[in-house]
């Protein structure tokens, strides 16, 4: 609900820079598709095969997500230009990665290692623009980079013997993650708000 509340909202205040705004929409619209069929995958009994049928489009639009995300970086970097040209091959990259989830399924270090090496150029990026001062909003960006990679570790770390955490329902890892990305959700569109309405 929090990333298709986003898609609206950029959309809404997206008229200053429709190009960024709409590439950040389909990120976070594909974040909520991914979002909706894990809790699919995650929330009901179901046999194997047909939980893996959930698994492959959420795995393609998680690799999406990366990519997409990995262009709005570019395009803070560099610019609208570099940002189209990497699109095309940011979008063969995600779909590779898919790719692969099909030939290792079940095997989700595979997304972390993906997704960290996104997340790094990413808190590299956004921690140079927030000290050069070239983008407002950068460091809420950078903010929400930092517990991404603290919720992916988390969901990476986690003990499969520890119990869950319980504060009112129980939580195991990917109850974790998904709590403290709201938090980094929140803080990137904080900082996608602060640049739309200051360009």
């Amino acid at each position: 609900m929090l990333a298709l509340g986003c898609v609206f909202h950029l959309l809404q205040i997206g008229q200053p820079d429709p190009w960024k705004a709409g590439l950040w929409a389909w990120a976070f619209g594909l974040l909520a598709l991914a979002a909706t069929l894990g809790t699919v995958a995650h929330g009901f009994k179901m046999s194997e095969a047909t939980n893996l049928l959930f698994w492959q489009p959420l795995n393609l639009a998680l690799g999406l997500v990366i990519a997409l995300f990995v262009v709005g970086v570019i395009y803070d970097i560099w610019g609208l230009a570099a940002a189209q040209s990497a699109l095309p091959i940011m979008l063969v990259v995600g779909v590779a990665f898919f790719g692969v989830t099909l030939l290792f399924p079940g095997i989700f270090l595979v997304f972390i290692f993906y997704e960290a090496v996104a997340m790094l150029f990413a808190l590299g990026a956004y921690s140079w623009l927030t000290t050069t001062g070239r983008l407002p909003g950068a460091g809420w960006m950078a903010a929400g980079v930092l517990v991404t990679i603290i919720a992916a570790a988390v969901q990476a770390t986690w003990d499969g013997k520890a119990q869950p955490l319980t504060f009112i329902w129980q939580f195991d890892q990917n109850g974790l993650y998904h709590i403290i990305q709201i938090v980094g959700v929140a803080l990137l569109l904080a900082g996608l708000r602060a640049a739309l309405l200051t360009g």
